[in-house]
């Protein structure tokens, strides 16, 4: 389990801050891939609490999860990794995110204490 502390989201539908108090489970299978589960609070710019649920897949090799661990950052070429984001809004602006789908595209990391994903509503 990876405590989510924080950070920021920016895009043309929400931007806000990352609550701290959501977490990151990972749990590597036989066959070495990794899924991802992550719960965690966007309070956006306006005021408003979105709750995320973020699943997903990934099939980065050992290797190159101690070369971000250990700082070196991931290569493109080793990293494979996508969720899907489902978000909780109450009444008002956000609501439409509450049956919208969402495709996740998990960078790779420059760092082990962080990652970024880029969110994209399927239309």
């Amino acid at each position: 389990m990876i405590p989510i502390i924080g950070g920021t989201c920016t895009g043309p539908e929400a931007s806000g801050l990352v609550l701290p108090g959501g977490a990151d489970w990972n749990l590597v299978r036989e066959d070495g891939v990794t899924h991802l589960w992550a719960r965690y609070t966007l309070r956006t710019e306006d005021g408003h609490h979105l709750m995320i649920t973020n699943e997903g897949w990934g099939t980065q090799d050992e290797a190159t999860m101690e070369r971000i661990f250990a700082g070196g950052g991931g290569a493109p070429a080793d990293w494979y990794c996508r969720t899907n984001p489902r978000f909780e809004a109450g009444k008002g602006p956000y609501a439409w995110m509450n049956h919208t789908l969402f495709v996740g595209d998990l960078r790779p990391p420059t760092r082990g204490d962080q990652v970024t994903i880029d969110v994209h509503r399927v239309m």
